[in-house]
């Protein structure tokens, strides 16, 4: 049972008939008890005769899953199959991450028929989002009192990632296919797989130049070259306590994601196999054996429920599973945040091992560096201090990451996925992948 807001009314209401009551030689307490009880009966009687809600019946259509910062809409569906019609609200209970609104709607259901009642959800976190219930409230007739059930009824909706990291894709991928020699302009590709003869055009490389096809033809041929394909990428994004680190607006590993997105998308484009392993000291996500359209909607589906964990990651474990992945890398890009010499010695004794046999890519989110005010003051000093100290360890470590035989890169949130991706490419066109 539940009161509404027409029962306070209706008792403020009795201060006339308790005044007249009084004047009449009637003790005031007793009018205003007879008042209160008056108006109690009457809410008792309203909420009995109010329509049952369990009656009702649910049914959900969620949509399953949604990019962070979009915005749905979950459809509830009520039936009434009793003999009255059930005025009242209802209420999804989705969790507050969710955004749905805090207004109620109203129903109205004749008997034998069904509404639909639209929630609108605006995620504000990645991740799963569940309503395990609905509650509906059936208003009596005179609209004081009324009931309220639970109707169980589960409905989630998966938030993904939302790969801001896109907009930098077209323009790489431009630059893949003049690596390819796909554009109008041809452009030597410095890959070792052989693409195919064309004649020699003023510009052209004349080490090139195919003296035999030369010899068969009535002009100059040219060999053009494409980057290899079918080379292994493993990503590897560290879920550790590091990952749960707040840079910008969001966390490292968010800015980690984004990159990993990225940098698939390109690869999977140049015909490389792409594997992902999201790792601390147990394997939170992994994706591999996926290839061609369906590499990207894998990702994200594998990466949305996963959080940061405040436990050290155990790299030993993780560059095992690196080498379950695939026995023949050619490229791991290590995801992670090695910015204190003391906390990386686990790390960079594990690196050589895996630096001996792949080219090591290790990327890191940093902070954006801000200005001193005009005039600081005790507290503006100690942080530049600390950030300018956090900066001479996050140096020593890449230092030691470059001689345990791996590649340091540093970078804000938005900076790191196209620094990583043009990392790439470039390893592409010296032949080195």
């Amino acid at each position: 049972m539940y009161v509404t807001g027409r029962l306070p009314l209706l008792l403020a209401a009795g201060a006339v008939p308790v005044v007249l009551l009084s004047t009449a030689g009637v003790d005031a307490w007793v009018a205003v008890a007879g008042w209160v009880l008056l108006c109690l009966l009457a809410a008792l009687g309203d909420a009995a005769a109010a329509p049952d809600p369990r009656r009702l019946t649910v049914s959900r259509t969620t949509p399953r899953r949604v990019l962070l910062g979009q915005s749905v809409v979950a459809q509830i569906l009520l039936r009434n199959p009793g003999p009255r019609t059930v005025r009242g609200r209802v209420r999804d209970a989705w969790q507050p991450t969710a955004g749905a609104p805090a207004e109620r709607p109203v129903i109205v259901i004749p008997p034998g028929e069904a509404r639909a009642v639209g929630i609108p959800l605006h995620p504000r976190r990645r991740g799963e989002l569940r309503s395990r219930f609905v509650v509906v409230r059936s208003d009596g007739p005179l609209r004081l009192a009324g009931r309220q059930a639970r109707l169980d009824e589960p409905g989630s909706v998966r938030v993904l990632p939302p790969f801001t990291a896109r907009r930098h894709l077209p323009s790489r991928l431009a630059r893949l296919r003049e690596l390819d020699g796909n554009t109008s302009i041809q452009v030597r590709g410095q890959g070792t797989e052989f693409d195919s003869l064309r004649e020699y055009v003023r510009g052209d490389d004349v080490r090139s130049i195919d003296w035999r096809a030369t010899a068969r033809a009535s002009t100059t041929m040219l060999r053009t070259w494409r980057p290899e394909r079918d080379r292994h990428v493993v990503i590897v994004i560290d879920t550790g306590r590091t990952a749960a680190a707040r840079v910008g607006d969001g966390v490292r590993m968010d800015a980690a994601m984004e990159a990993a997105l990225l940098l698939a998308a390109l690869a999977t484009r140049a015909g490389d196999h792409v594997h992902l392993l999201m790792f601390d000291r147990t394997i939170r996500a992994r994706v591999t054996r996926v290839d061609g359209p369906g590499l990207l909607p894998a990702l994200v589906d594998a990466m949305a429920p996963v959080e940061p964990q405040l436990i050290d990651t155990d790299w030993d474990a993780a560059f095992a599973q690196v080498r379950a992945l695939t026995s023949r890398p050619s490229l791991v890009v290590l995801l992670t945040a090695q910015d204190a010499a003391e906390a990386a010695r686990g790390f960079l004794g594990s690196l050589p091992a895996l630096a001996r046999g792949a080219h090591v890519l290790v990327g890191a989110v940093t902070g954006e560096r801000e200005p001193l005010p005009e005039r600081p003051d005790a507290a503006d000093i100690y942080r530049a201090a600390a950030r300018e100290q956090s900066t001479l360890d996050a140096d020593v470590v890449a230092s030691a990451i470059g001689r345990a035989g791996g590649e340091a890169m540093a970078a804000s949130p938005e900076d790191l996925p196209p620094r990583i991706a043009d990392r790439y490419l470039a390893l592409k066109a010296a032949g080195r992948l």
